[in-house]
Formats: C-alpha cells, structure tokens, sequence
C-alpha cells in the first residue's frame, strides 16, 4: 500500500517533465534531485525545479523482441535514451511508429499516455511516453 500515497505525492512530477536546476553550476538534472552532485553543499535547499518542453531527439534506442509481462501485446517495442532540448538524458518508450522508422537523432516529443493499471479494477497509472516529432 505504501506505493500509493507515493504515486499522488509525485503525479506532479508523473505528469510533466520536471527537473531541477542547480543554481551554482546552472546544471539541470531529471529526475529531480534535492543536491547537486557536482556543488553538493552549496545546492541544499536551493535546487529549482523546471519544467522541460518536452521535446528532445534520439540519443540511443533498442527495439524490445521479449519485454515484461505488462507490455507483451506491444512487442515489439522500442525504448530509448532521449536527449531533451535542456540537456537531460531522459529513457522512456517511443509510440505510435514503427521501429524501421526510429535512428539516432530522430526528433521527439514526450506525450502523457497509460502505462499501466493495478488489476481490472485498479488505480490506472500515466506517465510521459514519446512519439516521432512530425
């Protein structure tokens, strides 16, 4: 049950890109974090969150032939390391194309989609997926 309250405390988060900025370093990290790893003491309690446009390109990808139960139906599918516009390398699952038409530097915008629901009756979870930039 602890997964729950986790889950509302962080759909701000779940449903827009946010990160962090540290102010020191000007460096902006995703997820977000509470200390700059590079500034450490001199970032607590002063990292800013941002949000991201959403819009970034191919930095690395792979086409999954035998994914976890929950995503069966969709193999195969592609995951891939995007690198958004602000600099963060974010991973995440590319939609609604097929994977001959996925390479290394294709243009991409994270949209909100389902990732999953608990049981038939369940909680239904969203979060950012990416679709090919048109």
């Amino acid at each position: 049950m602890s997964e729950v309250p986790r889950f509302w405390r962080e759909s701000r988060h779940r449903y827009r890109l946010v990160g962090t900025r540290c102010p020191k370093c000007d460096t902006l990290y995703f997820p977000p974090r509470v200390i700059c790893p590079s500034c450490r003491r001199e970032s607590v309690g002063k990292m800013v969150e941002e949000e991201m446009s959403g819009e970034g390109e191919i930095f690395s990808f792979t086409v999954v032939h035998d994914g976890l139960e929950q995503f069966k139906m969709q193999i195969p599918y592609i995951m891939a390391i995007i690198k958004m516009k602000e600099g963060p390398l974010v991973t995440g699952q590319v939609v609604d194309c097929s994977p001959e038409e996925i390479k290394i530097g294709t243009k991409v915008t994270a949209t909100l989609r389902r990732v999953r629901a608990e049981g038939k009756e369940g909680i239904i979870q969203y979060g950012y997926k990416f679709t090919v930039t048109p």
